[in-house]
């Protein structure tokens, strides 16, 4: 830019003015002030006559200080004014770069709307390029894929002559093949792959007829089983970038795994004759494990080791025989004969040392998870299926009295021998059986069902023993049978009751205590496992299951009252007392109701012991303590001095000359003795040993 045109730039300032615009508010009242301090300096200076002739001197200082001052803003202005000019220069040139800027975006603009016009001309020669790079394609795989034909019927050839690796590889380079020209031909699937999809589907059931197989060629030929399972293993982890469904041939293999397993040993439909059923049982008695070991020891090193091969070989006979079975019921009645030996089988020799309780079969087996061959219906179908042929023995019977009285008094005792021998080894059977189920050696997963089911077959053989009563005469013979039967009822109730005990003595730990005043869970978890545990007794047969449940409730009231008894607790106060004798009260009803929804009579039912220890706890007045206890004695005449001093220790407001006045009842007066009908109670309740100051010195623990 020159000189005259930054002069045109410049504003103009009028003549005579030595700043620009207009004056500030304040200038007068400043010049003021400068002439007041003006006057007063002047009047200091000139105050004496001897100072006046320096007035000239004085006037020419403050000329010259005064045209420095305007050269000074003069100076400051023209800066202002400079850096004002060169900002507007400035903004002119910006505003000219921009334009040009402007300019230069629209003709952009429309250089790319012409592009974008000649690249909708080019699209017909991108599809051209395309369909070049494809021929390209095509054109170096052209001798790949001639050959394509050929391979598939050599890989058929390989698949018919069971070399499954081979073929495997071969498919597996026929679809790399696919995939090569899927991507470039833009998903566009070639005639010439046609076949892969029937030929992957012709090597999948190789497999699976491999798989089917398992056992017989792990014996014969297991290169060709370990083939078949590679294959699938293999085919598992493979990932492609087709769009086809998945083949899971890993599925596919387990699955002919368990229906080749199934099919041979329980393919074909079971149609015996009569009396046939043993011979087949016992056929499979030696086939079954047989099976195992071959799995074992063949099969299972065959296969990867989540396979869990002689888990799936346990589980599948397991589930193939139970699925026989059923079907076996379902046909034509079996006969007494068959019964009873189902029966047996099923409940004896198959959950025995021989064949799912064998101690050679490890836990990799896993038989503890298996579910019984026969459900309790099944077991009582069978049981009635045998007690109703029992008659076939009634018709002998009476057919040998038209012989003579002799042959008949023989069938007769020959009868009762065999039913007497038999009672005996079938009772002690049942004892190893709970010995090896408790000591662990042979666990039962059904334990107590398996029990309730025998107690339904001691039933129906004591129901059908009249038939051995000839006339209504008396015998020695019939007397051992029915003792035989009775103990054996006793027997299977008492290991039925010991399951159950040992399922509640965990939970009778924490009675009584604190939590056990305040809540009711305590007993609301004895319940709750109670009704669990007794929920199979609805299948056992009157009048075992009134005998069974009054049992069981028995046990749970002994086992509450040995709680009581163990002094582990003792009520700190009145409130306290009041609490303890509210929850006996509270668990007496709520146990009566447990047992009364189970189908016990309220009448044999023991709960109500537990209201006259309440009465204990709530009397106020330990002086009438003695009253109480006698009443109590009178009740049950087996409640002795322990069992009292307990329950006194419980109420713990009790003093030595207050307990031994309650003792002294128990010994004032005849002594009571158990009613007709009526069954110990509290002797059966075991108390830990008392100190000797809380003893008569007349009593057993003196």
């Amino acid at each position: 830019m020159d000189s005259a045109t930054k002069d045109e730039m410049q504003p103009s300032l009028p003549p005579g003015s030595s700043c620009p615009g207009p004056e500030w508010p304040e200038q007068e009242r400043a010049e003021q002030l400068a002439r007041g301090a003006a006057l007063k300096w002047a009047s200091g200076i000139f105050y004496r006559p001897e100072q006046l002739a320096r007035l000239g001197q004085y006037r020419s200082r403050e000329v010259q200080r005064t045209c420095s001052l305007e050269a000074r803003i003069k100076s400051v202005v023209q800066s202002y004014l400079e850096g004002v000019k060169t900002g507007v220069w400035q903004l002119a040139q910006a505003f000219e770069a921009v334009q040009g800027t402007r300019e230069a975006l629209d003709q952009a603009h429309g250089l790319l709307q012409g592009m974008v016009e000649a690249t909708e001309t080019l699209k017909p020669l991108r599809e051209q390029v395309a369909q070049h790079k494809q021929l390209q394609v095509l054109s170096q795989l052209l001798p790949r894929l001639r050959a394509v034909p050929a391979a598939v019927a050599h890989t058929q050839t390989l698949i018919g002559a069971q070399r499954l690796l081979e073929a495997y590889v071969c498919l597996r380079e026929l679809e790399q093949l696919q995939e090569e020209t899927w991507a470039p031909l833009g998903g566009l699937e070639l005639p010439v792959f046609e076949g892969l999809g029937p030929l992957a589907e012709a090597l999948g059931q190789a497999v699976e007829a491999a798989a089917g197989v398992a056992g017989q060629l792990a014996r014969e030929d297991p290169a060709l089983l370990v083939a078949a399972v590679r294959v699938a293993e293999v085919d598992a982890r493979h990932t492609t970038s087709l769009e086809l469904p998945p083949r899971d041939w890993r599925r596919r293999c387990l699955q002919a795994l368990q229906e080749g397993l199934e099919r041979t040993h329980f393919g074909t439909p079971l149609l015996l004759e009569p009396g046939a059923l043993a011979g087949w049982l016992e056929a499979l008695r030696v086939a079954l494990p047989a099976e195992l070991a071959t799995a074992e020891a063949l099969v299972a090193p065959c296969c990867p080791p989540h396979y869990k091969v002689v888990r799936l070989w346990a589980h599948t006979l397991h589930s193939g025989l139970r699925r026989c079975l059923q079907q076996l019921l379902e046909g034509p009645k079996l006969g007494a004969a068959d019964a009873f030996a189902l029966l047996h089988w099923t409940l004896h020799v198959y959950l025995g040392p021989e064949m799912m309780g064998s101690l050679e079969l490890g836990p990799e087996a896993d038989v503890s998870q298996l579910e019984p061959l026969l459900t309790p219906e099944n077991i009582e179908q069978l049981e009635a299926m045998f007690v109703t042929q029992i008659q076939i023995l009634e018709e002998n019977i009476r057919v040998t009295s038209l012989v003579s009285e002799s042959l008949q008094r023989r069938v007769h005792g020959m009868a009762l021998s065999e039913l007497g021998t038999f009672l005996r080894s079938f009772s002690d059977a049942l004892i190893r059986f709970s010995r090896d189920h408790i000591r662990g050696e042979a666990m039962a997963p059904h334990y107590v069902p398996y029990l309730l089911a025998t107690l339904n077959y001691q039933s129906a053989l004591s129901s059908s023993l009249s038939v051995l009563q000839p006339d209504g005469a008396g015998s020695g013979d019939l007397a051992l049978v029915e003792a035989g039967l009775d103990e054996l009822q006793r027997r299977i109730c008492r290991l039925v009751l010991e399951a159950l005990l040992a399922e509640l003595q965990p939970l009778f730990e924490g009675l009584p205590s604190r939590r056990w005043l305040s809540s009711p869970e305590l007993l609301d978890d004895v319940c709750e496992r109670t009704v669990r545990f007794c929920q199979d007794f609805r299948r056992v047969r009157n009048p075992a299951v009134q005998l069974l449940l009054a049992e069981a409730e028995r046990t749970v009231v002994l086992q509450y009252l040995r709680a009581l008894m163990q002094g582990r607790l003792v009520c700190r106060g009145a409130d306290e007392r009041i609490q303890a004798a509210q929850r006996l009260q509270n668990d007496a009803a709520q146990l009566r109701e447990l047992f009364l929804g189970l189908g016990l009579e309220e009448s044999v039912q023991c709960a109500p012991v537990l209201l006259s220890l309440r009465d204990l706890l709530n009397l106020r007045d330990p002086m009438l303590l003695g009253l109480e206890v006698a009443g109590l004695r009178q009740k049950f005449p087996d409640v002795s001095e322990d069992h009292v001093s307990a329950l006194l220790d419980l109420r713990g407001d009790v003093s030595r000359e207050q307990r031994l006045a309650a003792l002294s009842s128990l010994q004032a007066g005849p002594q009571p003795s158990l009613s007709a009908g009526q069954r110990a109670l509290f002797s059966l309740v075991p108390v830990p040993t008392p100190a000797l100051s809380s003893c008569l010195p007349s009593g057993p623990c003196a």
